[in-house]
């Protein structure tokens, strides 16, 4: 059972604002266990959200930093300066307030945030809030000048005789006739098998399309675990068979983030296609067991991008090839499909 961690925060109301330099914020937290012992020279990890309107409001903000307690417990970091996943820092209007800082921690230095805390920011660095000041007043229009003159139009040229048309050349031999060419794969063949390795994954579903062409899903080479989304709202990311459709709607997503690393073409399956790749765990694993790649868990719970309403979506066990609901905050494993 993981222990529960109080965190004494204090958010130091200074900033930096210069010309081509980022804005940021200072803020220190204590960490101590529950018998009152400091958490001392321990990486941990923090989830850290700048709420608009009250301590639930909506997320303008969303970063992640991985900073270090030191010998007293003692925490310090900058927001603003860690791995955005929602808005921008220096697009925060601080004169549409209140705001409230919301950190989520996780002792251990990974993203499994076990704890939660928020608290309002009773005022706002000078320095931030002038640079949201409000722009002055819209100078008048200046008076229209004149329209000036139309130029006269040219005279059209005369057009020129048409020249008469030449005599039809005699019509040439026929050719002598090519050898046969090789005969074609059959309708439907393709260079893709069950377990390949190409497009920077593993084969896992084929079938023939309407074209009478190979298509199918192929399976990334590695996972992570991520949250499916930082904030409780419905996105219409709710296809069961197309997570390509569904991906880019997963907004202040983790998942969605991660997926964007293993680069164009790959999205988080549905939770069919999750479906279809725990069928087919036999040639998955035995291909990625033969390059040394991540094999897929007999385990874990996979996060689909099929959401179910606004706190939870979709997650497939592949501990017995069942579909589960999953609230959006938790951390489950994500692994990218790509088609073909």
């Amino acid at each position: 059972m993981k222990k529960l961690i109080t965190i004494l925060a204090a958010v130091l109301l200074t900033a930096s604002v210069f010309a081509q330099a980022p804005q940021k914020m200072s803020y220190q937290a204590v960490i101590r266990n529950t018998s009152n012992a400091l958490v001392t020279s321990t990486p941990v990890g923090m989830r850290i959200s700048v709420l608009q309107g009250s301590s639930t409001g909506t997320a303008v903000y969303v970063e992640t930093q991985t900073p270090s307690t030191n010998a007293n417990g003692l925490v310090s970091l900058e927001i603003g300066t860690g791995t955005a996943f929602t808005g921008t820092f220096a697009s925060i209007n601080w004169a549409s307030g209140p705001y409230f800082i919301k950190t989520e921690t996780d002792p251990t230095g990974g993203i499994a945030y076990s704890i939660a805390g928020t608290n309002e920011l009773m005022s706002v660095p000078y320095a931030l809030f002038s640079a949201n000041g409000t722009p002055g007043a819209t100078g008048p229009q200046g008076i229209q000048g004149l329209t000036g003159a139309t130029g006269a139009t040219g005279a059209a040229g005369t057009n020129g005789a048409i020249g008469a048309t030449g005599a039809q050349g005699p019509i040439g031999l026929t050719g002598a006739t090519g050898a046969q060419g090789i005969q074609g794969l059959t309708g439907g063949a393709g260079p893709f098998k069950l377990g390949k390795d190409t497009l920077g994954g593993i084969v896992y579903y084929i079938y023939i399309g309407t074209d009478n062409l190979q298509h199918g899903l192929i399976v990334s080479k590695t996972e992570s675990t991520a949250f499916w989304q930082g904030s409780n709202t419905l996105t219409g990311a709710n296809r069961t068979w197309d997570g390509a459709f569904n991906t880019p709607l997963m907004t202040s997503s983790a998942a969605a983030a991660y997926i964007t690393t293993l680069g164009g073409g790959w999205y988080l399956p549905s939770i069919d296609e999750l479906s279809l790749l725990w069928q087919s765990r036999f040639t998955s694993n035995k291909a990625l067991n033969t390059g040394g790649f991540t094999l897929l868990s007999t385990t874990a719970f996979y996060w689909s991008s099929t959401e179910d309403n606004a706190t939870s979506a979709f997650v497939f066990g592949f501990i017995n090839g069942n579909a589960y609901d999953g609230g959006k905050g938790s951390s489950f494993s994500v692994r990218g499909v790509r088609a073909f």
